[in-house]
């Protein structure tokens, strides 16, 4: 691991901040603590003493529970990167805890998926909807739900695991994916296709025919460009299962391998997907993309993802 995706990974940052916050807590608590109290003791103590030996003396001493009471706080206080370690460890804590198993914030930075998501948007993807994974190491340890065509999957780019992508679920473990013409076609039935008016795209203020695709009960929108090819043929890589893929000028057939997904973006021809990287292993799965939360460029953003 290099140490650009280590900075890159936030959740590692977060875990280590954890850990080392927390060992300062406890260390705190179970002994540090302990230690201040007993030199508080020992202080008050020959304090005690050092009052009444003057006292006996006949020397008269300007004593009172104040200055005890200053003498035992002084003592007792935490030292700065201890009180702010554990001040910092529960928060941290809580948000490691909130991001790793139920809900992780990300933000849209391309436009691979307008026009269900556009550049800026702020979104929340649950974590345990397809099973609950240890953190760090994306292992699954209690399955859930599997993927359903239609849904936008954040995972882990199968090129570069340091990289989160977001794209919609085509294809399932099994199904046949065929896209001809720029339609699909899904186990032999053809997906229904309703035209809409056309979509000015923002980032290339070109206008794209603009339709509503139903996958399997979910209708979103996808745009198409009529100036694109339905595939361009030189930016095929080799990924592995290449071999379940069939490439024509025309288009593509893939058969889905067992635990992985094929995945393709709304704005059909700006989006690397699938196509042309191949599968997203069940493995590489961060959650599912369920609201946007927030766009400083447009609140009416903020809603549900269909």
């Amino acid at each position: 691991m290099t140490l650009q995706s280590i900075l890159g990974n936030f959740a590692l940052i977060l875990f280590v901040l954890m850990v080392v916050t927390g060992i300062i807590w406890v260390l705190d608590v179970f002994y540090l603590a302990k230690q201040r109290r007993a030199a508080a003791d020992k202080a008050l103590a020959d304090y005690d003493a050092r009052t009444a030996k003057l006292t006996a003396d006949g020397i008269k001493v300007d004593s009172n529970a104040h200055s005890r009471a200053q003498i035992e706080q002084a003592l007792l206080r935490q030292p700065t990167w201890i009180e702010y370690s554990g001040s910092f460890f529960p928060v941290i804590a809580l948000v490691f805890f909130l991001r790793s198993f139920l809900f992780e914030p990300f933000k849209i930075p391309s436009s691979s998926m307008v026009p269900t998501l556009l550049v800026g948007d702020l979104i929340l993807v649950n974590k345990f909807t397809y099973g609950i994974r240890l953190p760090i190491v994306n292992q699954k340890i209690i399955q859930l739900n599997d993927p359903q065509r239609g849904d936008v999957m954040v995972f882990k780019y199968p090129m570069d695991m340091s990289q989160d992508y977001i794209k919609r679920v085509v294809g399932v473990p099994g199904d046949k994916i065929t896209y001809e013409n720029k339609r699909l076609t899904v186990n032999g039935k053809p997906i229904s296709y309703v035209a809409q008016d056309d979509y000015l795209e923002e980032e290339s203020l070109n206008y794209k025919k603009q339709f509503k695709e139903n996958l399997s009960g979910t209708e979103h929108r996808i745009l198409n460009d009529d100036r694109a090819p339905t595939l361009n043929l030189s930016d095929v890589r080799d990924f592995p299962n290449k071999e379940a893929c069939t490439y024509t000028y025309d288009g593509f057939t893939c058969t889905v391998p067992a635990g992985n997904y094929f995945m393709m973006g709304d704005n059909r021809d700006n989006s690397a997907d699938s196509r042309y990287w191949g599968f997203v292993p069940d493995k590489n799965i961060v959650g599912k993309a369920v609201a946007v939360w927030m766009n400083l460029s447009s609140m009416s953003r903020i809603g549900g993802i269909q």
